[in-house]
């Protein structure tokens, strides 16, 4: 007999005589002459109902299917008296895997805390059950939008010697004994150093130079002592580049990405997302539809200072002209001053990275962050330098070795031509769409300082 997933039970239409539903026991009730079964295989957060008569094959075991055990259920799909439409009156029942009293998912609440001691149980709970399945729409939602405007996704390297931030956050990648004296790369694996990459932007423009559109989507690595909620050191990024684009462009769809990620999630019928909207975050539905329906504000970095310096708000951080917004101004201007999705545009040169395109005035660059309510940035990007003699200038600023990007200055020696992008966090997305506060909850084993466990 074909297994039947409880989610597809569950949306029936009829009543069927024969039935075989597999997964786990959440609860068990039993009286004298037959047990409720409560069985969830993780399709759906909804779980069926088995009602197992005594007698029937298998039923010797009953007192075996705890809570966390796993069985198998032959029987018919008929309509219950309670809340569900279906419920199963179990034919035949057999134990598969049995779960003792230890199990610590018993039937009560479990702190986020407590489940990520236990990141290996932690799917089979309502909660983390529909963030992974989200995370799984939601990545084909990602890939659908780029697909749909004839975007190629393009695998860029996870191990590369050229570091896009410029910041030195890197994971070094080494076959050399870390403790040896007297260490050189030219005896090392690459023949020089390596590290796990924090972006694909610079291996993604090659492409965008020359299939025109192009995406990334793949893992990224941070060595950032940073213990926040916002932060980890192994994380997915989604990083498209336009070619012939410039910022205004890119800032188009940016925006037009948002609004797609926030639309596929309100038309989310599975059960997650009003499970989100009811346990998780009691705003989450209003401020989708806020950043599904609005307009976003366009505001260059000037503006948005100047509106902070006269809001008379007390700032931990005060604003002022050439600092990195924070979090709070972030917010502040999404929350309480715009009311809506913001772009923040023309940064400050000395605070983005080599690559920006320098605007006219000399002093800022064609940097943009989106930011949304309840998150702050979701996305970060820019107008790439296309003009060689400029980039060529900031490499030699900033101390760069201009030989580690001899590649990325020929696209602008061999038919440059303006291009822009962005970044997306994949897991500030999924926040963003479940209202769950912690990324360490929406990454399925989370790599934090200190934390490399499973």
């Amino acid at each position: 007999m074909r297994r039947t997933l409880v989610k597809h039970a569950l949306d029936s239409v009829t009543a069927q005589d024969s039935i075989l539903v597999e997964g786990w026991v959440r609860t068990r009730r039993d009286s004298k002459a037959f047990s409720f079964l409560e069985i969830n295989d993780g399709t759906s957060l909804a779980s069926i109902q088995v009602i197992a008569d005594a007698g029937i094959p298998g039923y010797e075991n009953i007192g075996k299917m705890t809570t966390g055990a796993s069985v198998s259920v032959q029987g018919k799909l008929v309509e219950s008296p309670g809340k569900q439409k279906w419920e199963i009156q179990a034919t035949a029942i057999e134990l598969v895997g049995t779960s003792p009293e230890s199990y610590p998912l018993q039937k009560k609440g479990h702190s986020p805390e407590f489940l990520r001691t236990i990141a290996h149980l932690r799917p089979r709970t309502n909660l983390f059950g529909a963030v992974f399945r989200t995370r799984s729409r939601i990545a084909a939602a990602v890939h659908k939008f780029f697909l749909d405007r004839d975007f190629v996704w393009v695998h860029t390297p996870i191990i590369t010697a050229s570091d896009c931030e410029g910041a030195g956050e890197m994971f070094h990648v080494t076959t050399l004994d870390p403790l040896a004296e007297n260490k050189s790369y030219e005896k090392d694996f690459f023949g020089k150093a390596a590290s796990l990459t924090v972006s694909g932007q610079l291996e993604g423009e090659t492409f965008a130079c020359a299939l025109s559109n192009i995406y990334t989507f793949g893992p990224t690595f941070r060595a950032e002592n940073s213990n926040t909620s916002r932060h980890a050191a192994e994380f997915w990024m989604i990083e498209p580049e336009i070619a012939f684009c410039d910022i205004y462009g890119d800032m188009d769809v940016a925006e037009s990405f948002i609004k797609h990620i926030a639309n596929t999630m309100l038309a989310d019928e599975s059960g997650d997302f009003d499970f989100f909207c009811r346990f998780v975050d009691k705003g989450l539905k209003a401020r989708l539809e806020e950043v599904s329906q609005k307009p976003f504000v366009r505001c260059s970095y000037t503006e948005a200072i100047d509106i902070m310096l006269a809001s008379g708000e007390k700032f931990e951080y005060p604003p002022y002209w050439g600092m990195d917004l924070q979090s709070e101004h972030e917010r502040f201007l999404t929350e309480r001053h715009f009311k809506c999705p913001v772009i923040v545009y023309n940064y400050p040169k000395e605070i983005k990275p080599f690559y920006m395109r320098l605007n006219e005035d000399g002093k800022t660059v064609t940097a943009m962050d989106v930011l949304v309510p309840g998150i702050g940035e979701i996305i970060g990007g820019s107008q790439r330098e296309e003009r060689l003699d400029v980039l060529e200038g900031n490499i030699e600023r900033l101390g760069m070795d201009a030989e580690a990007y001899y590649w990325y200055n020929d696209l602008r020696r061999y038919g440059t031509v303006p291009h822009a992008g962005f970044g997306v966090g994949f897991e500030r997305l999924i926040m963003f769409v479940t209202g769950v506060q912690n990324i360490r909850d929406v990454l399925p084993y989370p790599r934090t300082p200190r934390n490399c466990e499973f």
